[in-house]
């Protein structure tokens, strides 16, 4: 193992702290950067969560888009919404970065100051990683360790007949920026305005509740689209779903609908509930929105007015051609 922080230099680490999740303190690090392995230390009653992405140059991001804090940032939270999704605890994380040979260094430090603020904020300790040469253009793998009570994670494919179904915050406005960069690929967007796509938030606070206050069966976040991930629900489920359009929160204007069921990248949390359980408007401070209900019907559909149409997957597939 690597150090990789600097080319040649020092590693740097989190310190762990309390977790604000409320489940207390439920790992250790034995061993962090320094030796050939990390070596963690779950307390008994309680299951690891571990979960990879890569974040590659030209497909998550650009450089000439996106500044080296955000592509850090971005980086680490793909990894914690796979965490908050399962209403995990994230505990440590490993990257492994490959680097064209001419990429500046001021890259590499601000890259890896994005990835540890996002880091620090959810007492996430970075344990290790490697670094090597890329032929062409920047390639990130992150691992991000998590847990959970034994037995408490929660899949996708808990969802039943009769429960209803919700999603955290907004949809579209990620997926508004990068049509918008496309649209003026030589302007700068201001990352204040469009921050949910420059430095999106992980849900990790809010899915910690969902599990502790048992409320969710079903749970995914939406990195995809709302369509593909609701797809995966149901798919897993053995279930369809009823979604009312106009209670997807979104943004105004004629393609808001559009944006939010199929531009994905906004990491909220699409979740199901059995009617009988009263969810709050709000968890941990994020807006929650019902959306719709889980159905014994033929296929997902999709209500807007009185006009009913099955919604099919439309959001990010990797492999697929280009539309």
């Amino acid at each position: 193992m690597r150090p990789f922080v600097q080319r040649g230099g020092k590693a740097t680490q989190v310190a762990r702290r309390r977790p604000e999740s409320g489940d207390g303190q439920v790992f250790r690090t034995l061993r962090g950067i320094g030796d050939d392995c990390a070596v963690l230390r779950v307390l008994r009653g309680h299951d690891l969560l571990v979960t990879t992405d890569f974040s590659l140059e030209g497909i998550h991001f650009r450089r000439a888009w996106h500044s080296p804090e955000s592509v850090g940032h971005r980086c680490l939270t793909r990894g914690l919404s796979d965490i908050a999704a399962m209403g995990g605890e994230p505990l440590a994380v490993f990257l492994s970065l490959a680097l064209p040979e001419k990429l500046q260094q001021r890259w590499v430090d601000g890259f890896v100051r994005g990835l540890l603020r996002l880091a620090k904020r959810h007492s996430v300790t970075l344990a290790g990683g490697d670094t090597a040469q890329s032929p062409e253009g920047v390639l990130a793998d992150i691992i991000v360790v998590g847990a959970v009570p034994a037995g408490k994670a929660i899949p996708r494919s808990g969802a039943r007949p009769g429960d209803r179904i919700y999603v955290t915050g907004r949809l579209g406005r990620s997926a508004a920026a990068v049509r918008r960069l496309y649209a003026h690929p030589h302007t700068k967007l201001a990352p204040r305005r469009y921050r949910e796509h420059f430095f999106p938030e992980p849900r990790v606070a809010v899915g910690c509740q969902l599990r502790q206050g048992r409320i969710a069966t079903a749970m995914i976040d939406v990195s995809d689209g709302l369509s593909t991930d609701l797809a995966h629900i149901c798919s897993e489920s053995g279930v369809v779903a009823r979604i009312n359009a106009e209670a997807i929160p979104r943004l105004r204007g004629p393609d808001g609908l559009q944006l939010a069921l199929n531009g994905g990248d906004d990491y909220e949390l699409l979740f199901t509930e059995p009617a009988r359980r009263r969810v709050p408007e709000e968890i941990a401070g994020v807006p929650v929105s019902r959306i719709g209900e889980i159905t014994r019907s033929a296929s997902v559909v999709l209500v807007e007015g009185n006009r009913e149409r099955p919604l099919s997957p439309g959001g990010w597939q990797h492999f697929a051609k280009p539309r």
